[in-house]
């Protein structure tokens, strides 16, 4: 943790729904002139696409049925902390991108699948703002949560991450449902020791909850949409978290723990610009404290 570098990190899996927190912290961000750094948690996997299809291989004719994207063997944690860490120390560290499609390798200059080169993050930023996979993971080598000022957790429920998963990578990367299917069964070990484990560390989970039936997700015609779901909002120290406002603020939400608020889902994005907004602020003006 760092007053002068702040950190802040968005955790969830594939298929979470962290995509769309980013784009609420970005207008935040906009709003009110703040320049973060952006780091994406996939440029830390150790493979790239080509190689990762050939070690699943490897693996799997070796009997190893659960390599996964998910695990310390797959990512690059160590250097994952020390970008945290640099960053907390001197406001820079190094990163690259991992280039997804086309649109990114136009950008990029890299093929689709593959790692552009290492690089320095851009001087004077306010704060560093990652979203990935392990924004907030511990091993017995290494702990990026320590490092992190504000740790933000995406969480559906299991059933609900299932469905959108299933549809993303059918709909925008063209695989079918046998190997969705496969790839969940193949992650659920390291789900469990990498991914869920997590969510204890975070300052903050959204949870989101359908009300409709997703006790089948692998056959669900339809992703549940904000207005067919709740989202259980849990805050680790609620201290100094104004709840009658929020309460009075967000229509028909309640408290359902002393920690805990429940709102409607059409409403997340208004509760996470209720919440959110003032602990960003908090940090930028302890940050200018110091300077």
């Amino acid at each position: 943790m760092s007053r002068r570098h702040p950190i802040i990190s968005i955790t969830g899996s594939s298929g979470a729904g962290t995509t769309s927190v980013k784009k609420t912290f970005e207008n935040i961000f906009r709003r009110e002139n703040v320049v973060a750094a952006y780091i994406e948690g996939d440029a830390f996997h150790r493979y790239d696409r080509a190689e990762m299809r050939s070690q699943m291989l490897d693996r799997a004719e070796r009997g190893d049925k659960h390599f996964s994207h998910f695990s310390p063997e797959t990512n690059l944690f160590e250097e994952l902390e020390k970008l945290f860490s640099d960053y907390a120390e001197t406001g820079t560290g190094t990163t690259r991108h991992y280039v997804h499609d086309e649109e990114e390798s136009r950008l990029y200059g890299a093929k689709p699948g593959t790692f552009t080169a290492w690089e320095a993050l851009p001087e004077n930023s306010d704060l560093l703002f990652y979203e990935g996979l392990h924004g907030a993971v511990v091993t017995d080598k290494v702990n990026v949560a320590q490092h992190s000022d504000l740790k933000i957790g995406v969480v559906p429920v299991i059933n609900l991450e299932w469905i959108q998963k299933l549809h993303r990578d059918r709909s925008h990367r063209g695989y079918s449902t046998e190997a969705v299917t496969d790839t969940i069964l193949r992650r659920m070990p390291d789900y469990v020791n990498y991914i869920c484990p997590q969510f204890s560390e975070t300052d903050i989970n959204f949870q989101r909850v359908p009300t409709v039936d997703t006790s089948n997700p692998f056959i669900a015609r339809w992703i549940p949409t904000p207005d067919e779901s709740m989202v259980v909002i849990r805050l680790k120290n609620p201290r100094g978290i104004d709840f009658p406002y929020l309460l009075s603020m967000i229509p028909n939400s309640f408290m359902s723990r002393a920690n805990s608020i429940v709102i409607h889902g059409a409403k997340l994005d208004l509760a996470m610009q209720l919440i959110l907004t003032p602990l960003i602020l908090q940090l930028i003006e302890r940050k200018r404290r110091t300077i």
